[in-house]
């Protein structure tokens, strides 16, 4: 357990997801995604390690999901791994921030992924489902009453696997993120709200406690918790 970071603090907020944000920075912010979660986030890896083998079949089209794509570089780059291993993928990326919609209609265009403006409750209601459905930094946004529903919603959508990726709350990870990060990213919210949302995510015992039945709590490098469902798994 953290000792300076010993409590989450869900009650602070994070500056870009203020309406009066600076919208230079918020855009900076969007673009150097792709930096900062290909440096911290590991989704290559987790692709490598838990999707790929997830799709055997050359000649099939899979299916996935991303929750909450932010500045849209994580389905971009599924895109992109997947091409490169000969693999059909189609991706939806939802959003329900419409700047950041907004944001992802000025990156090239990729025929292999949708960005829709609309919540994962919106996609229940129409019935849609997908092999695989992802999600980055969504978790500590929320409340438990809000993991729960989306984990539940996630779970409806999938019909094999779920991933939810996250930042793990620890004093050294705060301090390590404060001084590394100010030299990297400029003119954005990168090292503010970074800082912010370590002090608002959860630790692995938090999570575990939080989890519903059948989910499993995992520890990945650097400082970050992955929260996965496996259908073929449900008891």
């Amino acid at each position: 357990m953290p000792l300076f970071l010993s409590h989450r603090n869900p009650n602070l907020v994070e500056l870009m997801d203020r309406d009066d944000c600076d919208l230079n920075q918020l855009e900076n912010t969007y673009r150097q995604f792709s930096t900062i979660n290909g440096l911290l986030s590991n989704w290559k890896r987790i692709y490598t390690q838990r999707i790929l083998p997830n799709m055997p079949n050359d000649n099939q089209t899979y299916t996935l999901l991303d929750i909450g794509f932010g500045g849209g570089d994580i389905p971009l780059a599924f895109s992109k791994w997947a091409k490169h291993d000969g693999k059909e993928l189609e991706i939806t990326a939802i959003e329900t921030d419409q700047r950041a919609f907004e944001f992802a209609q000025t990156l090239p265009d990729n025929p292999s992924v949708n960005f829709i403006n609309c919540s994962s409750t919106d996609l229940v209601s129409k019935n849609s489902s997908y092999d695989f459905v992802i999600s980055n930094h969504v978790l500590h946004h929320l409340d438990e009453q809000s993991i729960h529903q989306i984990l539940n919603e996630a779970k409806i959508l999938s019909n094999h696997l779920v991933i939810f990726n996250d930042i793990e709350r620890s004093d050294l990870g705060y301090v390590l993120f404060n001084v590394f990060s100010r030299p990297l990213f400029w003119n954005s919210f990168i090292t503010t709200d970074g800082l912010t949302s370590i002090k608002r995510c959860y630790t692995f015992q938090e999570l575990k406690k939080l989890a519903p039945k059948g989910w499993k709590v995992k520890r990945s490098f650097p400082f970050r918790l992955l929260l996965t469902f496996e259908k073929d798994c449900e008891t």
